[in-house]
C-alpha cells in the first residue's frame, strides 16, 4: 500500500511565557522546522527514526508498548486517541525531524501532533483541531508526567503561514496575527539542553497556581514576583499584538526586553547563557529579542529584518561561541497531510 506523509511544525513563542499554565494569553508561531511521519496502515504501530535513534513499537491503540525516550510519546498519543474513539488502525514507517531537540522549540509537541494526524489520517478519523491538540497535550502528561499547557500543541495544529497565533489558553479563543513580511524569526540555541522532566518547570507551575489563587502567604515575596510576571506578561502579549497590527515594529524591542527581564527576575527561569544571547542579539542588530520556551537552557528568539537576519544570526553565534546554533525561520502552517 502506498505510503502517506504527515507533517507538524515546531513552534517558537514570540511572547507570553508560562502564562499558558494559568489560563493566560500567548503569542506563538508555528515554524518551518518540523517533524515528518511517512507511514502506511498496519496491524500495530511500528515507527523507526534515525533522528531519535530508537524504534517505537506498540499495539494500534497504544497498548503493549515497548521502548523509551521519544517512543513514549507515540504510545501515549495512540492511547489518548483510542479514548476518543479512533479505530484501532496501526501505522508502520519512519519519522524524520528538522526541529532541534532541547532548544525550546517544542519538538515533543511537534512529534505528538505529527503522530496524531497520521493515526487519524490512516483510520479516516476526523477530529476537531482543538480536540486533537488537547489529546496531544494529555499525551505529554501521560508519557513523561510534564504538566504542560496547551500552547505548544495548539500552535502545531492551528499555525498559519506568515502569522502568529494569539491564543487565550483559558477560553481557547484564538486568532491569527499577521507578521510583517519583511521580518524574519531568528532562533539562537544556547547549546544548553534541558529536559522539562528534570528542570523546575513543574515547580514554577505550582508556584504560579499558588500565586494566582491566593493560596500562599499573602505577603510572600516569591509568590508576589510570580504573580507580577503573569500579570505583566499578559499585558505585554496584548501590547505586542497591538504593535504588530499597527505595524509599529520599533515598539517590540522594549516589550521583548521587559519580557525577558521578567522571566529572569520575577520567574527566575533564565540562565546566564540566555541572558548573554539576548544582549548579543540586540548588539548585533536584532529588532527584538528574549528567552523563549521553558528556560533553564534552550534558546532565545529574535526578530530581524529579512535581508539582515542571516547576518544578525551569524554575528550572535560568532560572539557567543561554538555551542551556539542559529536558525532563520518563517511562520508556517499547522499540521497536515503532505501531498
Amino acid at each position: 500500500m502506498a505510503k502517506r506523509a504527515f507533517w507538524a511544525p515546531g513552534r517558537v513563542n514570540l511572547i507570553g511565557e508560562y502564562t499558558d499554565l494559568v489560563g493566560g494569553v500567548v503569542l506563538p508561531a508555528a515554524l518551518d522546522l518540523g517533524i515528518r511521519v511517512e507511514v502506511s496502515p498496519a496491524a500495530g504501530i511500528s515507527l523507526r527514526s534515525d533522528t531519535f535513534r530508537e524504534d517505537a513499537v506498540a499495539a494500534a491503540d497504544g497498548g503493549e508498548f515497548s521502548g523509551s525516550g521519544w517512543a513514549r510519546y507515540v504510545a501515549a498519543v495512540a492511547q489518548e486517541l483510542a479514548l476518543l474513539g479512533r479505530p484501532a488502525v496501526g501505522i508502520q514507517g519512519a519519522i524524520t525531524s528538522t526541529v532541534p531537540v532541547g532548544a525550546g522549540l517544542s519538538s515533543s509537541a511537534a512529534l505528538e501532533v505529527a503522530v496524531a494526524v497520521a493515526l487519524c489520517g490512516v483510520a479516516d478519523f476526523d477530529l476537531d483541531p482543538m480536540l486533537l491538540a488537547q489529546a496531544a497535550q494529555r499525551a505529554e502528561l501521560r508519557a513523561v508526567g510534564v504538566p504542560c499547557g496547551i500552547m505548544d500543541q495548539a500552535a502545531a495544529v492551528l499555525g498559519r503561514a506568515g502569522c502568529a497565533l494569539l491564543l487565550d489558553t483559558g477560553s481557547l479563543e484564538h486568532q491569527a496575527v499577521e507578521l510583517p513580511e519583511d521580518i524574519a524569526i531568528v532562533v539562537i540555541d544556547s547549546g544548553v539542553s534541558r529536559s522539562l522532566e528534570s528542570s523546575q518547570y513543574a515547580l514554577r507551575k505550582h508556584e504560579l497556581e499558588q500565586a494566582l489563587s491566593g493560596a500562599g502567604e499573602p505577603n510572600d515575596p516569591l509568590l508576589a514576583r510570580r504573580r507580577r510576571h503573569v500579570e505583566t506578561e499578559n499585558a505585554r502579549v496584548r501590547a505586542v499584538v497591538e504593535a504588530l497590527r499597527a505595524k509599529r515594529v520599533a515598539e517590540l524591542a522594549d516589550l521583548f526586553r521587559k519580557g525577558h527581564e521578567s522571566l529572569r527576575d520575577d520567574l527566575e527561569v533564565t540562565i546566564p547563557e540566555l541572558d548573554r544571547l539576548v544582549e548579543l542579539a540586540y548588539a548585533s542588530g536584532a529588532l527584538a529579542a528574549r528567552m523563549t520556551g521553558a528556560g533553564f537552557g534552550g534558546a532565545v528568539v529574535a526578530l530581524a529584518r529579512s535581508g539582515e537576519a542571516s547576518e544578525v544570526a551569524a554575528r550572535v553565534v560568532a560572539r557567543y561561541g561554538p555551542r551556539g546554533r542559529s536558525y532563520v525561520c518563517r511562520a508556517s502552517g499547522g499540521a497536515r497531510e503532505l501531498g
